[in-house]
């Protein structure tokens, strides 16, 4: 279990014609979010591997690559190859999910899977001594700006629980609707890696959101340790 949060702005947020600076803005945070969406497993199209690129020259902080795509076995190699740090991929569209995780981690990256808040927590229990981060969704994939789900809480409570009877104690993020005001209780429920965009890229001070986010979350994982 991480001692410390862990804050990672979705760059999905951000102005995308000023990304050199918008990623200058958050260089407070612990990871770079780099959504990755084909218009398939989700309706929206985002960033594909060239932009990770730039994204790696423009920043010293690890990146956080989410694929949100189907077939993730078949692109994850042009974005490990691109420089992601942390790599992620739905459970609902993979179907080899173990070899994807040995591809990702022979590459040097850490490996997560991610679960839709229709996807119940025990569909991972034969994935969770092999994973080095778990992404709970916590809105419906796709879209910035949403709202958090509420029961997300109660699977972040029973992941945890899950993974203490395996023995495991991988990262475990969240994602969608996080900010300075419900951060405490989304880490005191089970999170230590908090995914947050509007409420980072909405600022106008974005080290101070991130800040808050920080303090809320910290003060949250405190009491849960």
């Amino acid at each position: 279990m991480l001692s410390e949060v862990r804050i990672a702005p979705s760059i999905l947020s951000a102005d995308f014609l000023k990304l050199g600076s918008e990623l200058e803005s958050i260089k407070t945070a612990d990871y770079i979010h780099f959504d990755v969406m084909d218009g398939m497993f989700v309706p929206n199209l985002s960033f594909g591997p060239g932009i990770l690129s730039q994204v790696k020259k423009a920043t010293d902080l690890p990146v956080d690559v989410h694929l949100m795509i189907a077939e993730p076995d078949r692109r994850v190699q042009a974005y490990l190859d691109a420089g992601a740090d942390i790599v992620t991929f739905h459970y609902e569209a993979q179907t080899h999910a173990l070899r994807t995780i040995d591809l990702i981690k022979s590459s040097g990256a850490k490996a997560g899977a991610v679960i839709n808040p229709g996807t119940p927590v025990c569909a991972l229990e034969s994935l969770i001594n092999d994973v080095d981060m778990v992404l709970v969704m916590s809105v419906n994939p796709g879209f910035g700006g949403q709202s958090f789900i509420a029961r997300t809480l109660d699977k972040l409570r029973s992941l945890r629980k899950m993974a203490a009877e395996h023995g495991a104690d991988p990262m475990i993020e969240v994602d969608g609707g996080i900010g300075a005001g419900n951060a405490e209780e989304v880490a005191y429920a089970g999170a230590d890696v908090f995914v947050a965009g509007s409420s980072v890229f909405g600022a106008a001070d974005r080290a101070a959101a991130i800040a808050d986010i920080r303090k809320a979350a910290q003060a949250g994982l405190n009491r849960r340790m």
